[in-house]
């Protein structure tokens, strides 16, 4: 049976929540200097990034938001099988979980730093 030791999963995950901490934070300061272009560029065109922007912070918030609240209930999962075990491991169907998980924080990372890169390329643009 494929196991891993919880401690591994503990600091992994929490370290995830920290940096998805962070991105949440960073998403509210780049929608204020959205809101600066927004407010000193009236075209079309900027119009149109600022409608793109604010839609994909939305969407980025509510991503880190679920994905917030899956790595919590694994995190309380795990917890629950700590107590119940004695040796310190979890089995397979929680590793399983827990690379799924891996796998979406990755992406969720990737997508961040993207769309972070996109709107600093649009705001040189604007400012």
């Amino acid at each position: 049976m494929d196991k891993i030791h919880i401690s591994n999963v503990d600091h992994i995950q929490n370290d995830w929540l920290r940096v998805l901490d962070f991105y949440k934070s960073e998403i509210s300061i780049l929608r204020k200097r959205l809101t600066e272009i927004a407010g000193k560029n009236t075209g079309h065109e900027v119009n149109k990034g600022v409608e793109h922007f604010e839609n994909q912070f939305k969407l980025q918030d509510e991503n880190i938001d679920f994905l917030k609240h899956d790595i919590n209930s694994n995190v309380s999962d795990i917890s629950r099988q700590v107590r119940e075990s004695t040796a310190g491991y979890i089995d397979a169907s929680l590793i399983k979980l827990y690379r799924r998980l891996q796998e979406k924080y990755v992406a969720e990372e990737k997508l961040i730093n993207e769309l972070r890169h996109d709107f600093y390329q649009f705001a040189m643009k604007w400012m």
